[in-house]
Parts: C-alpha cells; sequence; structure tokens
C-alpha cells in the first residue's frame, strides 16, 4: 500500500512539473515572446500537451487509484491522502475521456488564436480573427461532445473551472443580480460629478512604483513574485514560490492601481497553498469563482474602501500633484466607486461589472449551443450591450475584441468572475466578524491580519475539496447574490449622500 501511495505521489508530481512548465511557456507566449515566435510556441505547447495528457491517462494510474481505495476509504474526509486519492480518480476519469490529439491539437490552436487576436484588438478588426475564433470554437465543440450525454453542453465546459456547478446554477443568480444591478446603474450612474481628474495625466513610473508598494503591503515578496507588462493582464503559479503577476499601464487613467490589486489577490491565493500540497494535485485553488473571489475582495472590498484611501489617497496625491492635489480625498473616493457606463469590463466600477460579464456568459452559452455564428458575433455583441449596460459600441477594440478568453479557448470561464464578486463580500463578512478591527488595520495600511486569516481559513486549504465544500468550510452556506447586493446598495447610498 505504501509503495502504491510513493508511486502514485511520484507521477503525479511529475504530471504536476510538466502543466506548470506548460504554463511558464503560457506566460512568455503573452509577455515575452516575440510575436513571430507564434508558431514554433504552439508546437511546443502542443507537444508538451500530448506528453502531460499521455501521463495523465495512463492505465497504470487506474490501477494505483484502484488499489489504494480501501486504504483512502479508512481516513478522514479532510486528511491530505484521502483527498489526493478522490482529485487524481477525479482527473483521471475526466482526462481518459478526451483523445490525446485533441488535446494537443487545442493547445496549439490556442497559441496562434492569442497572436491573431493581439493584432485584431490593436486594428479593431473582428474579420481578422473570426477565422482563428472558430477554429476554437470548433475544437471547444468536440470537447464537449468526448463527455456526451449531457443535459447542456456549457456545463462540460463550466465543470473545468467550477466542479460540480450547472449551467443552470449560474443562470438563478445570475437572475437575481442581473435586475438589482440593472437598477442601481440606472439609479447612480447620472448622477452628476466632475470627475475629470480621473483622467491624467499620470505618469507611468509613479503608477508602477505605487503598483509594487501595494503588491509588497498586500503580503507578497519579491523573491517569490515578479510584476511583468501585458496586453491583457493576468496571473500565473508557475510554483509556490514562483508567482508570475502581470499589468498594462495607461496615463489616461489609474486602473492599473486596481489591476495590481486584482492580479496580488490571486497571487497570494496561490503562494498561500499548504507546502504538503506542493507538486500534487491539491496545490492552488481549482474553483475560479474561489480564486476570483480574492482577486476582487483586495481589488474592491478592501482597494475600494474608504479606510484604504485614507491609507493610500496621500501618496497618490503626492505622486500627482498636478492631476489630484485639489481633490479631496471623500470626492476621488467617490470617483473611483460611483456606477459608469463604459466599454472595457477590466476597467469597470465594481456595481456595473456584473452586467458586462453576464452579456458574456449568455453570449458563450449562444455560440456553443450554435444558436449564434461567429461571423455574427460583433452585432450580438453590440445589441446585447446596448440593452444591458446603454451604450453603442463604436468599434470591435471596445466591444468583442477587448477580453483575450475566448483566443485562449477559456470557454466557460466568464460566469465565475461574476460568481467570485458575490463571494467575495461573503467571505469578507466572514473575516470582518473574526477580526473586529480590520477596517482601522486597513487604515493604518495594515494588512497583515487579513492576509493571515485568508491564508489559513482559505489559501492554504488547496483544492482539498469541491468548491461547494470549500465555500461551506469558509462562509457556512453556498454562494449567496443577497450580501453582495445589500452591500452595493449600502456603498452607493452612502456615496449618495457624502459631501463632494
Amino acid at each position: 500500500m505504501e509503495s502504491s501511495l510513493v508511486e502514485l505521489k511520484r507521477r503525479l508530481a511529475e504530471i504536476d512539473d510538466l502543466q506548470r512548465t506548460q504554463l511558464l511557456l503560457a506566460w512568455d507566449t503573452e509577455v515575452w515572446m516575440p510575436p513571430a515566435g507564434e508558431r514554433s510556441r504552439g508546437a511546443h505547447l502542443a507537444t508538451l500537451e500530448t506528453i502531460v495528457h499521455d501521463r495523465q491517462i495512463d492505465d497504470r494510474i487506474g490501477e494505483l487509484l484502484d488499489g489504494l481505495e480501501p486504504y483512502a476509504s479508512t481516513l478522514p474526509r479532510d486528511a491530505d491522502d484521502a483527498c489526493l486519492v478522490r482529485a487524481a480518480r477525479r482527473s483521471w476519469e475526466k482526462n481518459r475521456r478526451i483523445p490525446t490529439d485533441l488535446a494537443a491539437e487545442i493547445a496549439g490552436a490556442q497559441v496562434e488564436s492569442y497572436q491573431t487576436w493581439v493584432k485584431a484588438r490593436e486594428e479593431a478588426q473582428f474579420a481578422d480573427f473570426r477565422p482563428s475564433l472558430e477554429r476554437v470554437l470548433e475544437l471547444q465543440r468536440r470537447l464537449i461532445e468526448c463527455f456526451a450525454p449531457y443535459d447542456d453542453p456549457y456545463d462540460v465546459l463550466l465543470d473545468d473551472y467550477e466542479e460540480g456547478t450547472k449551467t443552470e446554477d449560474v443562470r438563478v443568480i445570475f437572475a437575481a443580480l442581473q435586475p438589482e444591478i440593472t437598477a442601481l446603474v440606472a439609479e447612480h450612474a447620472g448622477e452628476a460629478d466632475q470627475d475629470d481628474f480621473l483622467r491624467g495625466p499620470f505618469a507611468i513610473p509613479p503608477q508602477e512604483a505605487l503598483s509594487r508598494e501595494l503588491i509588497e503591503r498586500f503580503g507578497a515578496s519579491w523573491d517569490a513574485f515578479r510584476l511583468d507588462l501585458t496586453v491583457h493582464p493576468f496571473a500565473a503559479a508557475v510554483g509556490l514560490r514562483d508567482i508570475r503577476l502581470t499589468t498594462r499601464y495607461d496615463e489616461d487613467d489609474l486602473n492599473s492601481l486596481f489591476t495590481a490589486m486584482h492580479e496580488c489577490g490571486h497571487g497570494l491565493y496561490e503562494r498561500g497553498s499548504a507546502a504538503s500540497l506542493e507538486r500534487t494535485p491539491l496545490q492552488g485553488c481549482s474553483s475560479s469563482s474561489l480564486h476570483e473571489s480574492q482577486s476582487r475582495l483586495w481589488e474592491n472590498v478592501v482597494g475600494r474602501s474608504l479606510p484604504f484611501w485614507r491609507w493610500l489617497y496621500p501618496r497618490v496625491q503626492t505622486a500627482f500633484p498636478e492631476a489630484l492635489a485639489d481633490v479631496s480625498l471623500e470626492r476621488f473616493h467617490r470617483a473611483v466607486n460611483r456606477p459608469r457606463r463604459g466599454f472595457i469590463r477590466v476597467d469597470a466600477d465594481e456595481t456595473s461589472y456584473g452586467l458586462h460579464v453576464i452579456l458574456r456568459f449568455e453570449l458563450e452559452q449562444e455560440l456553443l449551443a450554435g444558436r449564434l455564428a461567429v461571423k455574427d458575433l460583433p452585432e450580438a455583441w453590440n445589441a446585447r450591450f446596448a440593452e444591458l449596460i446603454g451604450l453603442d459600441v463604436p468599434n470591435d477594440t471596445l466591444g468583442v475584441l477587448q477580453d483575450s478568453h475566448w483566443a485562449s479557448g477559456l470557454f466557460g470561464y466568464f460566469p465565475t468572475y461574476l460568481l467570485g464578486t458575490v463571494l467575495s463580500v461573503q467571505i469578507w463578512e466572514t473575516a470582518r466578524a473574526a477580526l473586529p478591527d480590520v477596517e482601522e488595520q486597513i487604515e493604518r495600511g495594515e494588512f497583515g491580519d487579513l492576509h493571515e486569516w485568508l491564508r489559513e481559513n482559505l489559501y492554504a486549504l488547496g483544492s482539498r475539496f469541491t468548491p461547494a465544500e470549500t465555500i461551506e468550510r469558509v462562509v457556512g452556506g453556498p454562494i449567496d447574490p443577497q450580501p453582495y447586493l445589500r452591500y452595493l446598495r449600502q456603498k452607493l447610498n452612502a456615496l449618495s449622500g457624502s459631501s463632494v
């Protein structure tokens, strides 16, 4: 029994090593690789995926799991070995449904599609991206068919990011959110305010210095983290002590500060995984909603709060005196929180953000079900965007081409952004009950206790449990949209009554 467990862990560790090598190459593709490297990089990733997939579906892993099931059944459910056997069984059974050549083709196609998207986005030409997206979509449909029969094709892809969650579960939550968010945006987005100061100019070097200070303050250290530039910011955990954050800067806004907080939240989650889980399927978090709960908690619940800006705003004023010297704290805080109707999801305010996600969730379902052709996607995007957010999209860069996810084959990921946003408030309320003076600490620029509470109660769990089980352990119940809606109402009502 012991020798079987040792062999299983060795095999799983080697798979994890290879997957993180894939992730490193994917990170390089979006950060450092010259555009002409696209073809060779696609081949590299396709080859690696072939090797990884063949190891993942090896009959020997199934034999080891069968032999270890009696041992695992005697352990407490939360024992590391019991969790490891469960996770390995799920991965093995799921991957065996997918042909190796299909997995490799998907990996290679995503590199070409991403590079095509970058160029099409720069030129606002969806037509240039359309053939690549059609290929990616066709591959996703082939992947879905590996899991037939299914109730909803979207279920298959959603399960990759949120184990056990069904499309209908998301629809129910979003149906509770969408009318409330729409009403809040309609009520507050038109409120008069003079916030031209948010358009800068803001020099890039101070933005970078402030971003790095925030990442350090939240709990990252530069011996384990790095920060680089990319077109569409993301975070990647190449290892427990190798966390790659990315960002982008623009002299016309300060969105980079919120991007730094957002990606740092992802990084802190990965860095906080228990050391005992390293090089196993349990390292890090397999739930995208839980992962997004942390990026959104640090970016919004903490990073848009008044206590936070009481600490940070003097530094920001010092960094950008020409733009902000005469702008009061209250006026600045209101400006970075009040709803606005804007085109770009990643730059959206906390309230309207959810409408951007709902739009993508709806369109993804239509595309995968074949009810919407790729050639008609821009028109469908623009029409639904006008309905949900009330703006006419002027070009594809500000519309259908703004996100990298579809180019990278990440269908099924978008709803987890809003599910995570909802969860961020539930987790915050639980943390605040455990740390009664946490807001006073934040006002002093002290984030250590909050980071430690999150590490102990969430990050260290890794992927020991299903997303639903993890959420139950942390907040005592399932995802609930009501605390989030209550949080938004209270914040917006307070901002409406504030003096500017």
